[in-house]
């Protein structure tokens, strides 16, 4: 079964370094919004938070790109929250998901300035597979939060599935609105729907056709 990437908050808010980090993202997320996530953002908020150098080096080694990781992950915790909340039971699949990318969204909505600029940065150059490999996290959490338990090449299809949903519908509600954003989700998760039954019909018409192999069994002697 592939392993989960997800971040541990109920372990890593024991560590002195989680909670420096938390208050670090509290007061970037303030300044974000006007002044990107650079360098000196992390400073500014540093000074903010009456924090030393010292102390910004263990909460994160890795600068900027960790606060973007503990940005996601902060969304990704309190989506699933959102998510545990809700009667799934009632839900069908598609229901399902598109309730949890909505749940997603929503739980960055009080930062969306931020989380725009947090997109753009963490799609820098310089930080090569970031994006890919945060939105590929926020995947895995959000169908394990609706229910999913498959282990087999499902697994890897139905997040790379949900990866380009989630984020196709983030550039649109960076871009515009909440309704404008669900109107593109509702589509595109019709669209997957579409294919999906595409694809079982394609599987029941293989299973019931003849072998080609077979087909051309008596010619093979002349080839």
């Amino acid at each position: 079964m592939p392993v989960s990437e997800t971040f541990d908050a109920s372990q890593d808010a024991r560590a002195p370094s989680a909670r420096l980090r938390e208050t670090l993202l509290d007061a970037l997320l303030e300044i974000a919004p006007f002044e990107g996530w650079t360098r000196a953002s992390l400073k500014e908020a540093a000074d903010a938070s009456g924090l030393t150098s010292g102390e910004v080096s263990l909460a994160v080694p890795g600068g900027i790109t960790d606060l973007l990781e503990a940005f996601a992950a902060r969304a990704d915790n309190e989506a699933a929250r959102i998510i545990g909340d809700a009667d799934l039971g009632r839900m069908k699949v598609r229901e399902r998901i598109t309730f949890a990318v909505r749940a997603r969204i929503e739980a960055v909505a009080p930062h969306k300035e931020a989380a725009r600029r947090a997109a753009e940065a963490a799609m820098a150059p310089w930080r090569v597979g970031l994006a890919h490999r945060l939105v590929w996290r926020t995947a895995d959490v959000l169908w394990r939060s609706v229910g999913d338990k498959s282990t087999d090449g499902n697994w890897y299809s139905k997040r790379a599935i949900l990866s380009g949903v989630l984020a196709s519908t983030l550039v649109v509600w960076f871009a515009s609105d909440d309704e404008n954003a669900w109107r593109h989700l509702d589509a595109r998760i019709d669209n997957v729907m579409q294919f999906e039954k595409v694809k079982a019909r394609a599987k029941k018409f293989a299973a019931r056709a003849p072998n080609p192999m077979d087909l051309l069994g008596g010619r093979r002697g002349t080839l």
